[in-house]
């Protein structure tokens, strides 16, 4: 980070002052709290005149001082700058200063605050120093920051977590059955045009970990990386995928990936994400909907939506929601389906169709007839047409194709009385599970819907 924080506060919604750390002392609480409020009615100002509210911007410059804040129910977390600081740094901070109150206070609002005003200080003592972001797990504070109701119990020892270079680990821990979760979850974003073409698609993928291992293991992962496999003069036709946008747990050597790729950490006790990837390539749909809508009269409407799954068969989508926007004014619904249940919900104008179980390769309908209001008005402005959504999971199924070739466990070390014993040959049990489930879908509904004429959707994803 380039510049420290001068200041860190937290403020009601009306932008009263009710907690102020001061860590440089060159910035005040009457000049923090002053601009905010009138930083408030500016942005309050702009809004109900419907202009851009270029005011909500997260981070303002004011008179030599920068201005960092977010919201989180009726609180705002921000700090203030004279030095140049990294904005991105700064609002990560204060999301992971929310995360921590939200584990000590389980909801963060005005009145958790009040109750724990000392507690407040202490993690804001231990979270920052100088201006400078330290500790930010609110597992390894809790260890030595412990509350009970509103009294701070007697501080412990720090541990050893918060002097060590493993900060997201606590060392001597030691279970008797040593096992590793680890989820591979993929989402699919499509944006498709009204006529049915797709214009962008691309696959968010997460690899999520469960570990309860002993002592400080060193554990190596290995993917189907193209780069990975083609330094190693491995063949790398129809399994190796190219991982674009990756981030890393903060356990990741990001010098030793970089350096040939390798995937080598100590991972934290529980769960986390290790790595967040992004693929820009064109997917195909898994799940292709067609739907017709026709008028048999200016009072009765008839909608007939098909489905049908695209991949092997045995793959099996289970929780499939499929929603089909209906006009507002439509009553009396009759629905038939051949396979789920589907019934209207007048609170969204949509048909609401939902299957449980979708095997590959299988196609099921749904017919639905709606009553309309005879007398329309015509100066009336045209509904807005809303998109149809779809959103599913499928287990042990990825739309990229990734593959966890190994996870080795290097070493094992555990602390007991003077010395470090190894536990190299402990058993270990390593549990894998691959989900290809819904991301953001969206596609424009033209005027021909209302024309009885025929549209198709790519629904790979909600």
């Amino acid at each position: 980070m380039a510049g420290a924080v001068s200041a860190l506060l937290l403020l009601d919604i009306k932008g009263r002052v009710l907690v102020w750390r001061d860590y440089r002392g060159d910035v005040t609480a009457v000049q923090a709290e002053r601009f905010f409020t009138k930083h408030i009615e500016k942005a309050v100002g702009l809004l109900s005149a419907d202009d851009d509210a270029e005011s909500q911007d997260p981070v303002v410059y004011d008179n030599g001082v920068t201005y960092m804040f977010i919201q989180h129910n009726n609180v705002y977390l921000m700090t203030a700058s004279r030095q140049n600081c990294n904005a991105a740094s700064i609002i990560l901070f204060l999301h992971r200063l929310v995360d921590v109150f939200k584990h000590y206070f389980e909801e963060l609002e005005e009145e958790s605050l009040r109750d724990n005003f000392v507690v407040v200080y202490e993690l804001l003592d231990e979270m920052m120093d100088f201006g400078y972001p330290q500790y930010t797990e609110a597992k390894i504070l809790s260890e030595f920051i412990k509350t009970d109701a509103y009294r701070m119990e007697v501080t412990q020892r720090p541990p050893m977590a918060v002097t060590n270079a493993v900060s997201w680990r606590s060392e001597g821990i030691r279970y008797k059955k040593n096992e590793v979760f680890l989820d591979v979850v993929e989402s699919v974003n499509i944006l498709v045009n009204s006529n049915g073409q797709i214009i962008r698609s691309d696959v968010v993928g997460a690899l999520k970990m469960r570990t309860y291992l002993s002592g400080m293991p060193e554990c190596k992962l290995g993917l189907n990386d193209r780069v990975l496999l083609e330094a190693q003069g491995r063949s790398t036709k129809g399994k190796a995928i190219d991982l674009d946008d990756i981030k890393f747990h903060q356990c990741v050597r990001l010098a030793r990936f970089e350096n040939d790729r390798t995937i080598s950490f100590i991972p934290p006790d529980g769960s986390f994400d290790l790595m967040t990837y992004r693929l820009s390539t064109q997917v195909k749909p898994l799940i292709w909907v067609e739907a017709q809508v026709e008028r048999h009269s200016r009072s009765r409407i008839e909608i007939m939506v098909k489905a049908r799954s695209q991949f092997k068969e045995r793959s099996t989508a289970t929780n499939v929601e499929i929603e089909f926007p209906v006009a507002s004014d439509a009553t009396n619904p009759n629905i038939r389906t051949s396979m789920g249940s589907a019934a209207y919900a007048p609170e969204n104008d949509a048909l609401l169709w939902k299957i449980k179980s979708f095997p590959g390769g299988k196609e099921y309908m749904c017919r639905a007839e709606f009553s309309l209001p005879s007398i329309t008005d015509e100066e009336a402005a045209p509904e807005r047409k809303a998109p149809i959504r779809v959103k599913f999971e499928i287990p042990y199924f990825t739309v990229s194709g990734i593959q966890v070739l190994l996870l080795n466990m290097i070493i094992c070390f555990v602390k007991w009385g003077f010395g470090y014993y190894c536990f190299a040959d402990m058993q270990c049990f390593l549990y894998k599970l691959f989900l290809a489930k819904s991301g953001r879908w969206t596609r424009s509904i033209g005027e021909d819907i209302l024309n009885s004429e025929q549209f198709n959707v790519h629904a790979d994803k909600l």
